[in-house]
């Protein structure tokens, strides 16, 4: 795929880096050269190479040199500690590692047999006060340095690799919220097959500048941003790491056309002081993904941007996108519920409801939401039992429920997991989450069940407020008693100052049980 893209468009710029650019042709030799220094430092057909870092051009890069290498790349969370890490280093059995040179301290004690180091700054064309990291470049005499290595295997090929479309291309780490993480199996095929559905359903165009929202580490950034760009061509703007107003920065830049993101990410840039909707008029084309969208949320933040954000549906093993909304549409609101639509299933895919007996249920029913299509990953690394049970005759179980209107639209409740039973009855935070969005003072929402003698479970809820907006807690009560049944409202509301978050913007419930 890349192979063509180098051969079309060689001259056009595949990432832009703060005021840095890198052509197509110089990201195939950067990415041969270090394909090349893999192979001569013990890398070897099959061998992973796990890709520590936040989004710079390195991460790129390395994925493409991993391939070419005869290699699986493998995603690790800049925020890993070196418990988390090393899990993921045993878990993958990865041999190489590439690092953010600031992050090295985290690796250093794993025991890693190759270990390249670079520095934020690498790719830019000179000294520029908006990236993150030190001005300094550490040295680290125990790591190999990328840009030492890329010098001196320069012009050079690693021989042709050619893997088939069933092999491996990636493993990627669910987020660990139940249990530890799993890497799902991500091959070539699954990457290039929803590439394409990003660019035929949100019909994209070759040179529609992709602005790099979503962390690259997740599969959203991963496929939405990275695989995307490659397969169009498109630039990639990328930012080191979300910052809001960096990013706003990079938007009045570079003028994107394209991105899939958190809702949160969206409020956060309609929020940076003097951003207005001048500054989004070129995001034409933009999608939510990663954590729901409650419909008032939608609204809000449509009315600071000056455009619809489309609603998305994947997971990290789907390879990202399932279910969308379609360029021109709006999603309904289902009128029992309140929730937003996620959108259709797109081509190829096959996506059902099904009850607890595991039959399929007619439209309005609510259970749990499978997928099958050529997206779906082919199971979790080295998990034969945990495959098993999630991917029983190659259909995903995604531990979402949900369900299907008459129309075709999908809507999602929770996840099974998140469930309240209360009194007996069944409560999903989700909804009690949107009627909370619903007040002008709230500004983030998350609702979790906690024991209760009497009850079984009762409804709790976290708030944020929006800045300046003063609320009490018998206020929100009160509103969500008018506006649902009486064993779903919260019967306590606690203020934060920020609700804890996974890296692509998904509300951790489980942190605040």
């Amino acid at each position: 795929m890349f192979a063509a893209t180098v051969a079309r468009a060689p001259e056009a710029d595949a990432i832009r880096y703060f005021d840095g650019r890198m052509t197509s042709a110089q990201l195939d030799e950067a990415s041969d050269a270090l394909a090349v220094a893999l192979l001569g430092h013990g890398f070897s057909a099959g061998d992973r190479l796990v890709l520590f870092t936040q989004n710079n051009p390195a991460y790129v890069i390395g994925m493409l040199a991993a391939w070419k290498a005869g290699g699986i790349a493998v995603s690790a969370n800049p925020m890993y500690k070196e418990r988390e890490l090393g899990h993921l280093l045993r878990d993958s059995g990865a041999t190489a590692v590439l690092c953010l040179d600031e992050l090295y301290p985290v690796v250093s004690a794993l025991g890693i047999r190759t270990v390249i180091t670079f520095s934020g700054l690498d790719g830019q064309t000179r000294d520029d006060p908006r990236v993150f990291p030190s001005p300094q470049r550490l040295v680290i005499p125990d790591a190999l340095d990328l840009g030492d290595l890329l010098n001196a295997f320069a012009g050079l090929e690693p021989p042709p690799a050619s893997p088939a479309p069933d092999d491996p291309a990636f493993l990627v780490y669910t987020s660990g919220t139940t249990g530890d993480p799993k890497g799902a199996v991500l091959t070539h095929r699954n990457f290039v097959f929803n590439a394409r559905s990003y660019r035929e359903w949100m019909q994209l165009e070759p040179g529609d500048t992709i602005l790099g929202l979503a962390p690259l580490f997740h599969i959203t950034g991963l496929v939405g941003h990275g695989v995307l760009a490659l397969l169009l061509p498109a630039p990639l703007v990328l930012a080191h790491r979300f910052e809001p107003s960096v990013m706003v920065d990079a938007v009045r830049e570079h003028r994107p056309v394209f991105s899939v993101g958190a809702i949160t990410a969206y409020a956060a840039m309609a929020g940076v002081p003097g951003a207005g909707r001048d500054d989004f008029r070129s995001l034409t084309k933009i999608w939510s993904g990663g954590a729901p969208i409650a419909p008032a949320v939608g609204d809000q933040l449509g009315e600071k941007i000056g455009g619809y954000i489309h609603n998305a549906y994947g997971l990290t093993e789907t390879s990202s996108i399932t279910h969308l909304v379609p360029p021109g549409r709006r999603a309904p609101v289902d009128p029992a519920s309140g929730a937003l639509s996620i959108g259709v299933p797109i081509a190829s895919v096959r996506s059902r409801i099904v009850g607890e007996d595991g039959k399929e249920l007619p439209p309005g029913e609510v259970g749990e939401v499978l997928i099958s299509g050529p997206q779906v990953a082919t199971g979790y690394w080295q998990r034969p039992d945990a495959t098993e049970a999630s991917f029983p005759g190659g259909e995903l179980h995604t531990g979402d429920v949900g369900f299907m209107d008459e129309a075709g639209w999908f809507y999602l409740v929770d996840r099974k997991k998140d469930m309240i039973i209360a009194s007996g009855y069944k409560v999903w935070p989700r909804e009690v989450e949107d009627v909370l969005y619903g007040h002008p003072a709230v500004r983030e929402a998350a609702v979790i069940g906690v024991p209760d003698a009497y009850r079984g479970e009762t409804v709790h809820a976290f708030v944020s407020l929006q800045p300046g907006a003063e609320v009490g807690a018998e206020e929100l009560i009160a509103f969500c008693k008018e506006r649902m049944a009486a064993y779903k409202y919260p019967r306590a509301v606690f203020f934060v100052d920020e609700l804890p978050k996974t890296a692509s913007g998904k509300i951790l419930r489980r942190e605040l049980r």
